[in-house]
């Protein structure tokens, strides 16, 4: 397809699909820099060699699916670089990918992402809260997968949403070490015989912290090996458009089915705790314009400082004019301050922070959206 093929058909994006055949055909099919977030749960490339029994002699029902056989590490190499630029490719500037492995595969891939020119951001490790243990005894227990987390190029903005994640975790910074558990119980989905209906299927927990963490409401999100669908599912839930890659009729159907059970959360649900710095500025004579603070109402302090409001926005107290923020300062004899929780207005008898009115239209610019 040409690069031309492509421009024509940015505005025919296929949103909420299930695209079926090869990742690396689909993926060129569609137009450059057009989705936001890329989650890949790629082939690991177990090597199996044969079936896998646990001491009671039962098989275990491990990967050895034709999806995950490569002839070798160079012809597994040479498919990881193809997609990956493909990838590179339809990401948007800003956009950014994780991709996900164990160790048989996410050295490899890791190597390719920076040969390729994108930035790893983070590398986070996935332990399992209840890992399938080693049946041999010979290895220790692989308790854990690896998650590369990368924008597109080195210095390209990209969607973090710190204070969402912090929230998430009870006010304390997210680490780069995730315990969470892997898919059992009812939440493992299961063909009409009882049996697994795909071998790795992830945990919506997993890709719940990725999609609140690394983008927002209404961003296009694709996984080029979609399986089951447990990233357009959560995507869905969340707000954010998707669009899926499957080659294997058996898991798209499996998919289609389970992504048209989800429902949108409502969009009160859906925001997330937001860094002050995003929010957006309001200025303070924006509360004089609008009548919320009228000129010559007089301000006060915790401490019992008091200052009046001028018609521009601004303060006049005891030998001191100029912003909130200046006047505070001065008053309290201090380098810096806060005027938005400094000074409070009075109302009812009450003492009300300034910031609440900040509050109140910034939820209006919010709901204006």
């Amino acid at each position: 397809m040409t690069k031309m093929d492509r421009m024509q058909g940015a505005q025919t994006l296929p949103l909420n699909t299930i695209l079926a055949g090869d990742c690396i055909e689909q993926m060129a099919a569609l137009p450059d820099a057009c989705v936001d977030l890329i989650f890949a749960d790629p082939p690991y490339n177990l090597q199996l060699k044969g079936e896998l029994h646990r001491p009671d002699n039962s098989r275990v029902d491990a990967v050895d699916d034709d999806w995950d056989r490569f002839a070798s590490f160079e012809t597994y190499d040479q498919f990881t670089r193809a997609w990956l630029t493909e990838a590179r490719r339809i990401l948007k500037p800003d956009g950014a990918i994780w991709v996900i492995g164990s160790y048989h595969n996410v050295f490899r891939m890791g190597a390719a992402l920076q040969d390729l020119g994108y930035w790893i951001l983070n590398d986070v490790v996935w332990r399992k809260s209840n890992p399938m243990p080693n049946f041999r005894g010979k290895r220790f227990t692989n308790a854990h997968e690896t998650l590369i987390w990368a924008s597109k190029s080195e210095g390209a903005r990209y969607t973090f949403n710190y204070e969402a994640l912090k929230a998430m975790n009870e006010g304390i910074q997210m680490r780069s070490d995730w315990v969470l558990p892997i898919c059992t119980g009812g939440e493992r989905l299961k063909t009409d015989s009882g049996e697994k209906a795909h071998p790795t299927q992830k945990p919506v927990s997993l890709l719940h912290r990725v999609l609140v963490g690394c983008s927002k409401p209404g961003d296009v999100i694709l996984d080029p090996f979609f399986g089951t669908g447990t990233t357009g599912a959560v995507a869905k839930a969340l707000g954010r458009d998707w669009i899926g890659i499957e080659r294997d009729p058996g898991y798209r159907e499996v998919a289609e089915a389970r992504i048209g059970k989800v429902r949108k959360f409502d969009k009160a649900a859906l925001e997330v705790t937001r860094a002050k710095r995003a929010e957006p500025r309001v200025p303070f004579g924006t509360l004089v314009e609008r009548g919320m603070l009228q000129p010559g109402e007089t301000l006060v302090s915790a401490t019992g400082k008091s200052a009046r409001v001028r018609a521009d926005g601004t303060l006049i107290g005891l030998d001191v004019s100029g912003s909130i923020h200046q006047v505070g300062a001065a008053l309290e004899g201090a380098p810096s301050c806060n005027g938005w929780t400094y000074w409070h207005f009075v109302k009812d008898g009450q003492r009300v922070p300034i910031d609440v009115l900040r509050q109140q239209i910034r939820a209006e610019m919010h709901a204006a959206r």
